[in-house]
């Protein structure tokens, strides 16, 4: 029988001049969480308004998440027993619960099962991090993420089980429970960093699954097409094309996924602002792949009117934006001249916005794209950070 408690060297720490790549089973998990982000957007393609794009926001935060805990708790327990993989196929199940329950209003039962599947799915990581409470190196780390998630899961569990709008505030103070825990427990990324090699990895293949969840968004535009028109046409080559050019900026200029060794302040920082400019990058990443889908499937004719022009312009500057940042915690643009003119560049698609209901929405993507173009022509290629002396 395999032990409930992992053993010491299960502590990633003790491995860290190993380089960790990917197991199967996490590529597995991580391809659960396709279904997941898929089904969040359905509404927000047939709801392109502030009040979808709200909803959407808020289910898409608790999915990565729900991820990012689970990815934090993998980079630093290595264990591939019997137990761990049952734990994690739960956690897997609770997922695909989440995403069966993702496709109703925030008022409605299905929103109530969306948050009891996510409060399942913490909970069993809350098991497994209890399995870690013998490693005497990683007991502070290990109680406070027990007291922290532990009490955000329980009031998350709660709230199934209220109406709206009582839900919506235990919601918050759940969110809130969530956040602080993991703000009190990064000062623990010094003594017990995340592996420096496995957890880009891990973030660079979540980026690839909204990538290709902005392919088939703008797929289905394209299959919702009875004729083949040229405006059409040319809002889903452009914006294939600015999918593409997002995609070279975070994994070649950005060097999103390059190995981050955490040894100073400066690196906890700079590792602190990358995980969490993440968020920004999937939410303005999708959200504008969804406006390119509902640009294509409406024929490429009709303009961006209202709130439509400022969800897409808006998302796609949050995107930018979040890659600047990435780009400079990333170290790769060392010029302030690059710099700034690059944050210049990352804020004009906002300014498209006023503008965007009296052109072809083709011109608008055509304009974001080009904004990417040039971020890709002023930033220097990205290069992987010098390799940590082990000795």
């Amino acid at each position: 029988m395999t032990p409930f408690l992992l053993p010491a060297d299960a502590l990633a720490v003790r491995h860290c001049h190993v380089e960790r790549r990917v197991s199967w089973a996490e590529l597995f998990f991580d391809l659960v969480f396709v279904a997941a982000v898929a089904q969040v957007g359905l509404l927000l393609a047939h709801d392109y308004s502030i009040t979808g794009l709200a909803r959407y926001a808020f289910m898409l935060g608790v999915i990565w998440w729900a991820w990012n805990g689970y990815v934090m708790y993998v980079t630093r327990f290595v264990a591939d027993d019997w137990l761990e993989r049952t734990l994690t196929g739960l956690q897997m199940v609770a997922v695909i619960f989440m995403a069966a329950n993702a496709d109703g209003p925030l008022d409605g039962e299905s929103s109530a099962g969306f948050a009891a599947a996510y409060a399942v799915m913490r909970l069993v990581l809350v098991v497994q991090y209890l399995r870690a409470l013998d490693i005497p190196e990683a007991r502070p780390l290990v109680v406070e993420s027990l007291g922290g998630i532990g009490t955000a899961a329980i009031v998350w569990l709660g709230s199934a089980l209220l109406p709206a709008p009582e839900r919506y505030f235990a919601w918050a103070a759940a969110i809130v429970v969530d956040v602080a825990t993991a703000a009190c427990t990064s000062r623990f990324v010094r003594d017990l960093p995340p592996n420096a090699h496995h957890l880009p990895e891990r973030f660079g293949l979540f980026t690839l699954i909204l990538l290709g969840e902005s392919i088939i968004a703008i797929m289905k535009g394209i299959q919702a097409q009875p004729d083949w028109t040229l405006p059409a046409a040319s809002a889903a080559f452009l914006g294939i094309g600015l999918v593409f050019g997002l995609w070279w900026w975070y994994f070649d200029r950005a060097a999103a996924t390059s190995h981050r060794p955490v040894h100073t302040d400066a690196d906890i920082r700079r590792w602190m602002i990358w995980n969490v400019v993440h968020l920004p990058i999937y939410l303005g990443l999708a959200a504008t792949a969804i406006g390119i889908e509902h640009i294509v499937r409406t024929g490429g004719v009709e303009p961006l009117h209202g709130a439509e022009a400022w969800i897409f312009c808006g998302a796609a500057t949050a995107v930018t934006l979040a890659l600047v940042g990435l780009t400079a915690v990333s170290g790769v643009a060392p010029v302030r001249r690059t710099q700034t003119l690059s944050l210049c560049l990352a804020i004009l698609p906002l300014a498209f916005a006023p503008v965007a209901p009296l052109v072809s929405p083709a011109l608008v993507i055509a304009a974001v794209v080009t904004v990417c173009t040039c971020q890709l022509a002023v930033l220097p290629a990205g290069r992987e950070p010098a390799p940590m002396n082990v000795n």
